[in-house]
């Protein structure tokens, strides 16, 4: 596993949610992010987790499930979902381990284990900027920063 994403803290920085309300809207809205995230990750997908607190989890829903090759965990058996996360950053091998959370407790974590630690909305600007296909008729491409670079190897077809 390379990226674990805190669920609900990447859902609510997204902006990313279902049209019902109550607990259909919380399974509608979690399946829009992990759909999200599989067109952003592509073939990444698979080295990625994402945890979701199991105070919202439906009824019936295995504590564990796959969606489009991104793992979905719910944290049953923890009180919440950074004890969860905490426990994967501490049994992570990948030496490039990516941790997103506004939670300051797992960017602690993250850090003590040498992983990269990313906020909800930085990840979700680099994400989405490295996965921009640059179209036709495109005359200016973004400001240059450390999230552009994927477009603009796209541009110079490099």
């Amino acid at each position: 596993m390379k990226l674990i994403i805190d669920g609900y803290n990447l859902l609510h920085a997204s902006g990313v949610f279902g049209a019902s309300r109550g607990a259909g809207g919380f399974e509608q809205s979690r399946r829009a992010l992990l759909d999200m995230l599989a067109d952003l990750l592509g073939a990444e997908a698979v080295n990625t987790v994402v945890v979701f607190d199991a105070a919202r989890a439906p009824d019936g829903l295995p504590g564990r499930s796959t969606h489009r090759g991104i793992r979905v965990w719910f944290a049953r058996e923890y009180p919440d979902a950074d004890s969860l996360i905490e426990e994967l950053v501490a049994d992570a091998t990948s030496p490039h381990l990516t941790v997103v959370s506004n939670d300051r407790r797992l960017q602690a974590a993250a850090r003590r284990r040498r992983a990269k630690a990313v906020s909800c909305a930085e990840w979700l600007a680099e994400a989405r900027a490295a996965h921009r296909t640059p179209r036709a008729g495109d005359t200016k491409p973004p400001e240059p920063g450390p999230e552009g670079a994927e477009y603009w190897k796209r541009y110079f077809d490099l």
